[in-house]
């Protein structure tokens, strides 16, 4: 226990170092959102489905944009480095073992997309009165699930990859369908109702409909969670099954 914690420590360290990994979880969401936020017609009440404002519905939009930078662009070139470094395989020969390796970096990896949500709540609350969640239990379980599926979803591509530049790659693609599916280009909430639907069976539209509904201070509703569920059991399972230690 106390290794892994060491471990999970320096994967801390090293982390707070890289300079761009923690501007693309921690800062340019938040940086979107601010910028956005300048423009006045998305401060004007009612120019949103529901009589929102549009800052209101792309505040949890930035939210998961933090959650899926984490997950897919940054965790999983920096675990394909460690594999290809051959870092995973002399950790095998050691008392700490390389699964320690690989939980500390998800658990990183995942402080720095929920430490990014919480800023940017803060931030729109602060900036642009944007009212906190009215169901916080609700936004909070939403946002972990988000999160494991970001991560899960990293990992697979981390496990499929054979190099660190094959995971960027793949990530940086994978990244732009994941956006649009979250409401970076439009909010899942204004897409055309066949759009939305069809939007919704995936892990971040998903999460998008569940983050709104747990903004207006309701639970959101068990489909949605369910396909939460499904897409991280899948994904897990999947990086599992076919990720190699060298």
């Amino acid at each position: 226990m106390s290794a892994s914690i060491a471990v999970l420590k320096a994967e801390g360290r090293l982390f707070c170092r890289e300079a761009g990994s923690v501007f693309w979880i921690l800062a340019f969401p938040l940086l979107l959102l601010v910028i956005l936020g300048l423009i006045p017609s998305y401060r004007e009440a009612g120019s949103a489905p529901g009589g929102a404002r549009p800052i209101d519905l792309y505040l949890p939009v930035a939210v998961l944009l933090s959650v899926i930078l984490a997950g897919l662009t940054s965790l999983p070139p920096t675990l394909t480095a460690y594999r290809e470094k051959g870092i995973l395989r002399r950790m095998s020969t050691t008392p700490v073992r390389p699964a320690a390796l690989l939980a500390a970096q998800v658990i990183v990896h995942g402080a720095a997309a929920l430490a990014g949500g919480i800023v940017i709540i803060a931030a729109g609350r602060l900036l642009y009165g944007v009212p906190l969640p009215a169901n916080l239990p609700a936004y909070a379980l939403t946002l972990v699930l988000g999160t494991l599926g970001a991560l899960v979803g990293g990992a697979l591509i981390a496990a499929l990859s054979r190099s660190a530049k094959a995971s960027t790659t793949t990530g940086t693609i994978v990244f732009f369908p994941a956006a649009f599916t979250a409401g970076v280009y439009v909010p899942v909430q204004s897409m055309p109702e066949a759009l939305r639907r069809v939007v919704e069976f995936t892990p971040f539209g998903a999460a998008s409909q569940a983050l709104d509904q747990a903004s207006a201070g309701s639970w959101p509703a068990l489909p949605l969670l369910a396909i939460m569920l499904v897409w991280i059991t899948v994904l897990a399972g999947a990086s599992i099954r076919w990720f190699r230690w060298e």
